[in-house]
């Protein structure tokens, strides 16, 4: 999260180019099928790079090329080389590469060895791609390139043993620049198999540098990554005590941290900020945890003191506003959404379907209507019909909202079912149950596996007394989702609640625990479930933590029952009053206080 440093590369690729980030500096080699060169200039070039950054200052003598084989063009040479390209020429390029390989070998020219890495490289053939890169290096040992190319492609193959004396001459070499190399070194290597290996060259090439803290970084970088956590803290504290205003290395602390504690990560990047307030990107990535930990309005102040520094920066301002929503300040969120509608944001469209859900917060329902129905295109486009539809059931034209949902246009099946699903949820919200039952069953008649329409027609099942069908629905479900936790959950807590079955239906919130341990509604089926096992005390512990995280009506009804029966009858009933109070009509709150009161 904090890191640019650790960026992960999937495709092999990527993979490919970031063991050759080391060769990047002076050109390194072709990542798309390859030209040949004017091969007599070949090692003029090189030398015309290697001088490239210093032209522009003051004329200096061109650098002598590098001497070169007396090559005789003969006639099996020249065979060769026209069979490698007409080969390139027409894509097979396992032939080119192996016969520029077997080329380079027979004429040990840095030339034809060149041209051999480059095609080798990039018909991923590496073993080949070595070889030749090992004769380029010896052919023309002076050369940074060759030597670089070699290293990239060592360290992608995960030969550090063989890489290590070739980095160390790029880093003696590297004059008052080794910070640089190291810099390079770690993205080359963030995707090593062999991570201890890896570690333990770091470690070796960063003996000599102890007072370059990119050194330390490397090494803490390495250390991490390996699993040696004690090590990485170590190393990149002694990187901020080398450059105690480094925004990179206090990141990276602070991602280690938050991997146990991320309440010690806040602290150390708060810490930094006191010290350095003008980090820009510290400060970013403070905003960014405290809204991960849910604490909205220090992560509002923080986003805030940015838009104060950088008045212009659209996504800045758009945090603002959502954390403005998320708080229920709409003047500040309006204000904010409408200064974007202005300004050149690429995403108006987002903009408009959070004015639309100010204006609907604010019981502003035309107003609402507006800003959904100008969102008519794009990945918001579903999301501000249901909204739209959702308005008007609101109204009571739940006729016209059924219609705005059948009549919007869907790009795959994905978004349909996103349709069908908020159009039964509108039957369900006007006690229709038996009318959205119908609807999802015709809908599942259609697209008989799919998954999200198969857990809302069990869902819907159980509102019609049809439990045969919410368990068969859910069990399905579950062969063919196995990591489906709310299927499990489901399944369970509709055992529990009917006080059926109670062991089955404590090992299947269980194993919907295992997969989604910080689930509030699972953690509330836990609870429920070891409640009708007559387990009250270990219930009252879930269902607190439930409702501390999630005070949701249902919650506190399982949580104001529970109190109850352990005697705290004027807590149970201050905990079910305060939830009244948030949602008066829900049934599941109402039925709890009846019952409890007779």
């Amino acid at each position: 999260m904090f890191s640019p440093f650790l960026s992960a590369l999937s495709s092999s690729g990527a993979r490919l180019a970031a063991a050759l980030l080391l060769a990047l500096l002076l050109g390194g080699c072709a990542g798309t099928a390859p030209k040949p060169d004017d091969e007599d200039q070949a090692g003029a070039a090189d030398s015309q790079d290697d001088s490239e950054g210093a032209a522009s200052a003051e004329p200096q003598e061109a650098a002598p090329p590098a001497p070169l084989p007396k090559q005789d063009l003969s006639e099996t040479i020249l065979y060769e080389f026209l069979l490698a390209e007409i080969a390139t020429q027409r894509g097979n390029v396992g032939l080119a590469a192996q016969a520029y390989v077997d080329l380079a070998k027979r004429t040990r020219d840095p030339r034809i060895a060149r041209r051999a890495t480059e095609v080798a490289l990039y018909a991923r053939m590496n073993n080949a791609a070595i070889e030749a890169a090992q004769i380029w290096q010896e052919a023309e040992p002076q050369s940074p390139r060759a030597r670089q190319a070699l290293v990239g492609l060592l360290l992608n193959a995960g030969r550090y043993d063989e890489a290590l004396p070739h980095l160390r001459k790029i880093l003696a070499e590297s004059d008052a620049k080794p910070a640089e190399s190291f810099a390079q070194l770690t993205r080359a290597i963030s995707n090593a198999q062999d991570k201890q290996a890896a570690l333990a060259m770091v470690r070796k090439l960063a003996e000599g540098y102890p007072q370059v803290p990119q050194a330390h970084f490397a090494v803490a970088q390495a250390a991490a990554n390996a699993g040696e956590e004690a090590m990485a803290f170590s190393e990149i504290r002694k990187a901020e005590e080398l450059r105690p205003d480094w925004d990179a290395a206090v990141l990276f602390e602070a991602q280690l941290l938050q991997r146990n504690s991320p309440d010690k990560a806040l602290a150390r990047l708060s810490a930094y900020l006191q010290r350095y307030p003008n980090s820009r990107e510290v400060r970013l990535s403070y905003a960014r945890l405290l809204v991960a930990q849910k604490q909205f309005v220090e992560a509002r102040s923080e986003f805030q003191k940015l838009l104060d520094g950088f008045p212009g920066n659209s996504d800045v301002v758009f945090a603002v506003a959502l954390l403005s929503l998320q708080l229920k300040d709409y003047d500040m969120a309006e204000a904010n959404l409408k200064r974007l509608l202005q300004s050149s944001y690429r995403d108006k469209n987002s903009v408009r379907l959070y004015l639309g859900q100010v204006a609907e917060e604010r019981k502003n329902l035309p107003d609402a209507l507006r800003w959904y129905g100008e969102v008519t295109e794009g990945e918001h486009y579903v999301s501000a019909q249901i909204h739209y539809a959702q308005v008007l059931s609101k109204q009571g034209k739940l006729d016209d909202a059924r219609a705005r949902l059948q009549q919007a246009s869907a790009q795959n099946s994905q978004q349909r079912v996103q349709l069908i699903l908020a159009e039964a949820q509108l039957l369900r919200d006007a006690n229709q149950s038996r009318a959205a039952f119908e609807m999802v069953q015709d809908a599942l008649d259609r697209l008989p596996n799919q998954p999200d329409l198969l857990y809302d027609y069990a869902m819907l099942a159980e509102k019609i007394d049809r439990m045969d069908i919410l368990e068969s629905s859910l069990r399905k479900l579950i062969a063919m989702q196995p990591d489906h936790a709310h299927a499990y959950n489901a399944l369970g807590y509709s055992l529990a609640d009917r006080n059926e079955r109670l062991p089955e239906a404590h090992d299947l919130i269980e194993k919907a625990l295992k997969l989604s341990p910080d689930d509030f509604f699972i953690i509330d089926s836990m609870g429920w479930v070891l409640y009708r096992q007559g387990r009250l005390k270990e219930s009252l512990d879930w269902l607190q933590r439930a409702y501390a995280g999630r005070p949701d009506p249902e919650i506190a009804a399982h949580l104001g029952e529970v109190l109850w029966k352990l005697g705290q009858h004027e807590r149970a009933e201050r905990v079910l009053q305060d939830a009244v109070k948030k949602d008066p009509g829900n049934e599941a709150l109402t039925n709890t206080l009846k019952r409890l009161k007779r």
